[in-house]
């Protein structure tokens, strides 16, 4: 028996954690979603023929922007086709390519709000697999991480193919998170406020410390990262979001201390005992 941390459905409404039983999915929810671009600090072999530094961004999507302080990583499909797309006057600087999931790229240009009849221009495509071991700079604090291998949930369903994980968050993030030894990181406290965590931005400093991460600390994440110049596009995205069932509030996805039990001690003496049964 240990004691340990993994996330988990938490209502900060009533400061405990739920069970998907007492989830309730209503209609009519409403995200805000965003695109945000990450600066690649250095490249895998494949991707340094296309590498300057400052010039090229790994672009990730997300409807928790909350979230954003908690990012350790970028996961990408080994088995999908991505690309780097050349910069383009209407997105960011102008100055900047970035790399998306190639079967996207139609779908970004409309919500990237191009002029009419412009495109984003391919300039390579690369296997998922090949692009892991870029790193890439954090744009709200002083930290670099990698671009891993995730799974099969990385689809182009939605989004850019590329991941944002926070292991503290989310569940496909912390299984991708224990699988490369990445920190469990919630800077998130019972009721749904940010901590000290969350502070000592190169952007805001402190500022985040102490806000709702659903409500003004969401607004405050997506401010932030507008004013260090990595937001792409803003936008109301309408889903299924799990609110509590008791006080019909939004839930969050927040790492907790709990118990565990493992059965390395006793896997052994437990297959065994299997053996002796007589089953009926």
């Amino acid at each position: 028996i240990f004691r340990g941390r993994k996330p988990v459905h938490w209502s900060p409404s009533s400061r405990t954690a739920l069970a998907e039983a007492e989830l309730e999915y209503p209609e009519g929810h409403v995200s805000k979603s965003i695109y945000v671009a990450l600066d690649v600090v250095s490249s895998s072999e494949e991707l340094k023929e296309h590498y300057t530094e400052g010039k090229l961004k790994v672009a990730i999507w997300t409807t928790t922007p909350w979230t954003i302080p908690a990012n350790l990583a970028v996961a990408v499909n080994p088995d999908m086709e991505y690309c780097i797309v050349d910069a383009h006057a209407s997105v960011l600087d102008g100055k900047s390519k970035m790399l998306v999931a190639t079967e996207l790229v139609k779908t970004l240009e409309s919500k990237f709000e191009l002029p009419e009849g412009e495109n984003l221009s391919i300039l390579a495509t690369f296997p998922g697999s090949t692009l892991v071991g870029t790193t890439y700079q954090h744009p709200l604090y002083d930290r670099t991480s990698p671009v891993l291998a995730g799974g099969d949930y990385i689809t182009t369903e939605s989004g850019t193919g590329l991941v944002h994980t926070a292991p503290g968050h989310g569940q496909e993030d912390y299984l991708t998170g224990l699988k490369y030894g990445l920190e469990l990181l919630s800077p998130v406290d019972d009721v749904g406020k940010f901590t000290i965590e969350a502070g000592a931005s190169t952007v805001v400093g402190d500022d985040f410390v102490g806000m709702s991460v659903l409500g003004e600390g969401n607004i405050a994440v997506i401010e932030a990262l507008e004013k260090a110049g990595a937001l792409i596009r803003a936008e109301d995205y309408g889903h299924k979001y799990p609110y509590d069932w008791r006080t019909k509030k939004p839930t969050i996805f927040r790492s907790t201390a709990q118990w565990f039990a493992s059965v390395e001690g006793f896997r052994e003496d437990a297959l065994k005992a299997v053996d002796t049964v007589q089953w009926i």
